[in-house]
Parts: C-alpha cells; sequence; structure tokens
C-alpha cells in the first residue's frame, strides 16, 4: 500500500461546508446536494454539508453551528463561486464572525473560490467546461460565447474574462463573454456580435455551476440569436468535484 500523501492525511477527518449562493429555483439546490454527495462518495468517511447564502436552508452560519455542536474543533468553508465578489467579500465572512460569536471554539478554514481570484485558473475548472460543451455539441463550433452570471465588480469580471481568453487559446476559436445580470452583454447579444464577424456555429459555455433562473435565461437569449448549443452548468461534473478537493486539500499544504 502507498503511503498517504500529507494532503490525504491532515486535516482528514476535518468537515467540508460547502456555501452555495442560493435560488429560488429548486433545481439549484438539488444541484448543490448532488456536489455535495459527490464530494463526500471521493473523500469516505469525511462529513460534506451543503449550504446556501439565501433562498435554501441551512445557511452557512445555521450550518457551523451544527458542525460546533456536533463536537467538531475545525471546520473547512468551500464558497461555491466563480468569482471573487460580493458574496466573497462580505457574505462569507459575516458568516464566519457570526458563529464565532456563540462558537468561539470552532476554527473555520475558508478556502479561495473556485473561479480564479489570486491563483491561476485551476485546469479542472476548464477541463469541465470543456467537458459540458463537448456534451452539449460534439459536433464542433467557430465561435464561443462564455456566459456568467454576472457582477458589477470590475475585478470579478476580469477574472471572468481571463476565463475567457483561456478558453480561446485552449478551442481556438473566437470568443466573448456575456452576463445574464448587472453588466453588458446579454448572451444573444455576444452571440449576434460572433455571426455578425463571420462565425456560422456559435456554442455557449455556462460559467454556471447550478441550473436556474439565470441559465434558463441564457438558454433562452442565445437560441433566438442562432446559437447552435448551450452547455449545461457544471453542476456535479467530476472535475468540479476535484477542484473542490483541491481548494479543501490547499488549505493544509
Amino acid at each position: 500500500m502507498r503511503p498517504a500523501r500529507l494532503s490525504e492525511t491532515r486535516g482528514r477527518g476535518d468537515p467540508v461546508l460547502l456555501v452555495a449562493h442560493g435560488s429560488r429555483d429548486p433545481r439549484a439546490a438539488a444541484a448543490t446536494r448532488a456536489l455535495a454527495a459527490a464530494v463526500s462518495a471521493a473523500r469516505p468517511g469525511r462529513r460534506v454539508m451543503p449550504s446556501w447564502l439565501d433562498h435554501t436552508r441551512p445557511g452557512p452560519t445555521e450550518a457551523l453551528r451544527e458542525l460546533a455542536g456536533a463536537g467538531f474543533p475545525r471546520v473547512v468553508l468551500v464558497p461555491l463561486l466563480l468569482t471573487a465578489a460580493y458574496h466573497w467579500r462580505v457574505d462569507i465572512p459575516a458568516a464566519v464572525a457570526a458563529v464565532r460569536q456563540t462558537a468561539p471554539e470552532l476554527a473555520v478554514r475558508v478556502t479561495d473560490v473556485l473561479g480564479p481570484a489570486a491563483r491561476e485558473i485551476e485546469p479542472a475548472l476548464m477541463a469541465g467546461l470543456r467537458r459540458r460543451l463537448a456534451e452539449a455539441e460534439p459536433g464542433g463550433y467557430d465561435g464561443l460565447v462564455l456566459a456568467a452570471a454576472g457582477t458589477r465588480d470590475p475585478v470579478a469580471r476580469a477574472s471572468v474574462g481571463r476565463v475567457a481568453a483561456s478558453l480561446r487559446a485552449a478551442l481556438a476559436v473566437p470568443t466573448r463573454v456575456s452576463y445574464a445580470s448587472a453588466a453588458p452583454p446579454a448572451a444573444g447579444v455576444a452571440v449576434n456580435r460572433l455571426r455578425a464577424r463571420g462565425a456560422r456555429r456559435v456554442a455557449v459555455a455556462a460559467y454556471f455551476l447550478a441550473p436556474g433562473l439565470f441559465h434558463d435565461a441564457v438558454t433562452v437569449s442565445a437560441r433566438q440569436a442562432g446559437a447552435v448549443a448551450v452547455a449545461a452548468p457544471l453542476s456535479d461534473a467530476p472535475e468540479l468535484v476535484d477542484l473542490v478537493l483541491r481548494r479543501v486539500d490547499a488549505v493544509f499544504d
């Protein structure tokens, strides 16, 4: 039997709390639960618990208090966010601060978001996006739109642009960014711009972790503009499971 790597032994018993954005659409919560189950299956014996910032319970503070009450001295919190915007800067720290008032003994290690923040873009994220694209349009395409939820934060938008640039380099097709809210352009506008420049088969990569109203809106907008395919959200793709575990392991490096 091979010796366990350091990242496999340090913090092995610490539970993992996944914190998703939350949505009124029940499909989003189901996707987060599926991801939690997949992460748990990949690390047998480690408790993996989903939580949501809005719309679905438990919230992260409630979940952290539950884990403290169960006797865990430490928790690894993984923000299921693709940009380091408001939820990362404000909501996550507020949830951790709130639990410290009632469970000061609980040590909470917060990982990076899943999208690029201070770190380089994880290969697992790019592989997951490419998987979903291949599933949606195995016949190929000559233009690509990366559709994201949207944010007013220019630094967060720049990180989405970096992901789009990486896709463009890897796939060798013209690539544009679009947003479902908060910032232009919409998916249909981005598709039309690529088609105006000569692209005949434009596909849309979904920079979403879960299905919901935003992804639905992207699908409708892109299809109306003539997109040949819209990829599904990452949800519980194997590459996303790997990325979550890499974030967990990184706090012990």
